[in-house]
């Protein structure tokens, strides 16, 4: 079961895309879009990557942070963000310690939940029935 709304978004650090550190505690004061996924370059989570990156304006417009987590490793994400043009950068959790965190770990891969969390660092909407065709719509319907 996912965590709630109201819910305190349980702290984070790991490497991005580009091997830089990032940590929830980093982000305060901004909203954050935390979208877990299982797997780079497959037919689901690439429509999920592209329905962010071809919304990525408005995103930004709203000051909202996009981060995509998922077991994949570094090398994996660079490929994955260059073959698809990503704007925003995936996470590393590859000893699959974040998606534990955030009660989304499903057996060796993250199931797809998508956290929204409030600039106070609170989960403000969580997306556990996602539609990766048009799943970034849905999430700037509720920022």
């Amino acid at each position: 079961m996912a965590l709630s709304v109201g819910a305190t978004a349980p702290a984070f650090t790991a490497k991005d895309t580009n091997g830089n550190t990032v940590s929830l505690s980093d982000l305060a004061g901004k909203t954050v879009v935390l979208y877990f996924y299982p797997k780079d370059d497959t037919p689901g989570c690439t429509k999920q990557a592209c329905s962010f990156r071809d919304n990525y304006g408005a995103f930004e417009e709203r000051g909202a942070v996009v981060l995509g987590v998922s077991y994949d490793d570094e090398a994996s994400h660079q490929a994955f963000t260059e073959k698809f043009n990503l704007p925003f950068p995936l996470l590393a959790d590859t000893n699959g310690a974040i998606a534990k965190a955030y009660d989304v770990e499903g057996g060796g891969y993250a199931k797809r939940v998508t956290y929204v969390i409030g600039g106070d660092g609170t989960i403000t909407h969580v997306d556990a029935a996602v539609n990766t065709a048009q799943h970034a719509t849905d999430i700037l319907a509720v920022i």
